[in-house]
């Protein structure tokens, strides 16, 4: 294997500043055109097939979180390893990471689809699914589960090339897989009329037109990692594991998240107020992208410039990464905080005043907790480029169990539907205070 393409830059804040520049613009825009798969199905199911639909799509989403989060530890864990291990290129870890990564992901999709073929009810009926929403939660998360192959697969691919020295390829194929899901449901469920299945569809091949792009990486011979013939490493698939699971994690909490504020919106606010959330979670998974994007973007340049000559490069983009997630993190609050009603109408077909109330109320105090959510983003991934993967793993576990889910039962019953809404940001707040004491010691 000739040697992979290491992201090296000199040693003036300007080429540090234009290689952030070059990766973190690439993710953030890639990533937020991958979040948009969902979002595409949330507008057109609330606008072509109604509140009930809207909620059962909410009502399966920890599913999608668990899907996607598998495969971005993966993804996220062996291209960190790849990076970490490029100083000995013909080293046995950094030949056969690819691999390894591989089977890992063949590993999950098999439990996925297995999942998704045989157990969707039953699924869907653990999620919160009742007689009104079963009828579009199960042909939904069917075949969304049954397509895991392609999403594993778009999530490996998607990783590797980015750090095999290629961000703007990797944010083409997010961004164009995209926009393809949503041509496609517009077609499947508008001139076809395939309602959840429609949209389902459009979801699970996207991530086929995605990876077609990325293939160009291998047809053009840029590529530095391929398939090898290796046996199975206990070993290795445990360090992919242990860098990409912050990133597992933080995809999980917000199904984690959604999950149980779906129970407890359901005691208080019935199926209008889980489709209210059901915007405001959907929303969360755009604007999260752009955090997960940055944080992504400086993973293969802080994995880059591993130990002590690599400090001073590490420390700038750090300082460029949390400076630039406070910044969009006030844009984004902005807009949402003006344009709250208006972006809760776009996802009401039924013009249901309750509905475009709960959520507009909701989002000005659920999307507070941008302000800290990027730094405690940035900071996971941060830490696990750097090979600190039990401080990224304590923060994603604080985010994602130990705190939100008390926080949000505490909440709600002392202030019923606000306290839902704060007990995100309140999480989020306490996170932060960690993150920084971590990035602090290194």
């Amino acid at each position: 294997m000739s040697d992979t393409k290491v992201i090296h830059s000199s040693d003036t804040s300007g080429h540090i500043f234009s290689l952030f520049l070059k990766y973190v613009s690439a993710n953030v825009l890639g990533m937020i055109g991958f979040s948009c798969y969902i979002l595409a199905d949330t507008f057109f199911i609330a606008r072509g097939i109604g509140s009930d639909a809207l909620a059962a799509l909410n009502l399966v989403l920890p599913a999608y979180s668990l899907l996607n989060g598998t495969g971005l530890m993966i993804g996220m864990g062996g291209g960190s390893r790849y990076s970490l291990s490029s100083t000995h290129p013909e080293g046995e870890t950094h030949r056969t990471v690819f691999t390894q990564s591989v089977l890992l992901a063949v590993i999950a999709t098999i439990f996925f689809a297995l999942t998704g073929l045989l157990g969707a009810e039953p699924l869907c009926l653990l999620l919160g699914a009742d007689s009104r929403t079963l009828p579009f939660a199960v042909p939904y998360i069917r075949i969304l589960l049954a397509f895991a192959p392609l999403f594993l697969a778009n999530n490996l691919l998607v990783c590797f090339v980015r750090n095999d020295g290629e961000p703007a390829l990797s944010m083409a194929g997010m961004i164009i897989g995209s926009l393809s899901n949503i041509l496609l449901d517009y077609l499947f469920i508008y001139p076809l009329n395939l309602g959840m299945v429609g949209a389902a569809l459009a979801t699970a091949t996207a991530p086929l037109i995605s990876m077609g792009i990325l293939s160009t990486h291998f047809l053009r011979g840029n590529s530095h990692f391929r398939l090898m013939k290796t046996k199975p490493s206990l070993s290795t698939a445990s360090s992919i594991c242990s860098l990409g699971v912050s990133s597992l994690i933080t995809e999980v909490s917000s199904g984690i998240v959604i999950l149980v504020f779906n129970f407890l919106i359901l005691d208080l606010s019935g199926n209008t107020g889980v489709a209210a959330y059901g915007v405001l979670a959907n929303i969360a998974l755009v604007l999260i992208a752009i955090s997960t994007g940055i944080a992504q973007g400086i993973q293969p340049i802080v994995s880059s410039h591993p130990g002590k000559k690599g400090q001073p490069v590490r420390h700038q983009i750090r300082c460029y990464a949390l400076l630039t997630a406070l910044l969009l993190a006030l844009l984004s609050y902005a807009v949402i905080f003006l344009l709250a009603d208006p972006i809760a109408d776009l996802f009401n077909k039924d013009q249901n005043t309750a509905l475009t109330s709960i959520a507009a109320d909701g989002m000005r105090i659920y999307f507070t907790s941008l302000f800290f959510s990027g730094i405690n983003i940035v900071a996971a991934v941060f830490l696990s480029s750097t090979d600190r993967p039990k401080q990224a793993f304590i923060l994603s576990l604080l985010r994602g169990f130990l705190l939100i889910i008390p926080a949000a039962f505490l909440l709600a019953h002392l202030f019923g539907l606000t306290g839902i809404w704060m007990s995100l940001p309140v999480t989020e707040g306490i996170v932060c205070i960690f993150s920084l004491l971590f990035l602090k010691k290194v």
